[in-house]
């Protein structure tokens, strides 16, 4: 959507500098801009990017000289130049109407404005909110629930019995509910343990492309409020995840882990069964963290095993200099004959 200068500093709360009537309708990285589109500048240092673009308007933050340009001075310009972003780009639709090929069982209420693409398919008593968009070959189990302006794209699966909230987006491939990993050894061989729980994720959401949420065995799986979930993401069964946390690529969860609020859990890193992580705990990527442990709030921990990260950088450094210390040892060794 297009939008002027002055218009879009209201829209997004920051302080117009400039010309109010620069005419925007995209946004770019400052090499690639054209007069139209909306760039961004955090600190001094990228300046030189913005002053040498062809953007007439910038989102800058405090204190950043951008002469013969138009500036949308912002305390945290990279939040402002998303809000701008949506705006000005908006999101195209995954399905419009409701397509012939889609098969949709009986008891199905669909409020207004629902699309669904080609050859989805939608269980029997499933409700689905107003302004919410099925992408194309997308299964719906039965009893699923889904809230207002979702947006499913194409193929994913919910098993039935899922519960998703309003606003929230999951992408290409996402598997929601399969039943948890989840036995009871005996008499020689595994015995299914029941997964008689569900799914129940809340509003804006985001959950990635070919991310696994599983369902709960006798408790349910809860993704709470904003939370987002990267790609390759895999949620194991009974997990609690807390509101606005975020979760990078390729992490696994074993069952019953309990996220806090806010939490922060780079690419890669795997969680054993019942871990606990306490509000705005960061765990850095590849880390490890063994079964039901316990990760206070706002700390920071790195490694496998987990540990603080002041603790992983120490052991870190003297992990690069063994090879010089084993050199000192041989000589040692040599002088006092050591065999």
């Amino acid at each position: 959507m297009k939008s002027t200068s002055e218009q879009l500093a209201k829209s997004i709360g920051a302080v117009l500098e400039g010309d109010p009537g620069v005419e925007l309708a995209g946004v770019a990285a400052p090499e690639k801009a054209g007069p139209h589109d909306l760039i961004y500048v955090e600190s001094h240092k990228h300046a030189s990017r913005a002053r040498e673009s062809s953007a007439n308007c910038v989102v800058a933050g405090e204190g950043i000289v951008l002469e013969g340009k138009t500036v949308l001075r912002a305390a945290h310009p990279k939040l402002a130049f998303a809000k701008a972003a949506e705006i000005l780009l908006g999101r195209p639709p995954i399905a419009a109407g409701i397509h012939p090929t889609a098969i949709v069982a009986p008891g199905v209420l669909l409020a207004e404005k629902v699309s669904i693409g080609p050859y989805a398919v939608i269980g029997d008593e499933v409700h689905i909110g107003a302004g919410t968009q099925i992408g194309a070959h997308t299964v719906i189990g039965a009893g699923c629930r889904i809230g207002e302006d979702s947006r499913l794209h194409a193929r994913v699966t919910l098993y039935s019995g899922v519960r998703i909230g309003n606003r929230t987006e999951i992408h290409s491939g996402a598997v929601i509910g399969a039943d948890g990993f989840g036995y009871a050894s005996g008499e020689g061989r595994y015995w299914k343990f029941p997964q008689a729980g569900i799914v129940e994720i809340g509003d804006d959401v985001e959950i990635g492309a070919n991310t696994t949420i599983d369902r709960g065995s006798l408790d349910n799986t809860r993704i709470a409020d904003g939370v987002k979930l990267d790609n390759l993401v895999h949620i194991g069964h009974n997990c609690q995840i807390g509101a606005h946390t975020v979760i990078a690529a390729q992490v696994g969860l074993s069952g019953s882990c309990v996220f806090g609020q806010h939490v922060t859990v780079g690419g890669q890193a795997g969680f054993g069964e019942r871990c606990h992580l306490q509000d705005n705990a960061i765990i850095g990527g590849q880390s490890g963290v063994l079964g039901g442990k316990i990760i206070r709030g706002g700390e920071a921990v790195w490694g496998t095993p987990a540990r603080s990260l002041a603790k992983f950088k120490e052991q870190f450094a003297w992990l690069g200099k063994l090879p010089q210390l084993a050199n000192r040892i041989k000589q040692l060794e040599a002088k006092l004959g050591s065999p």
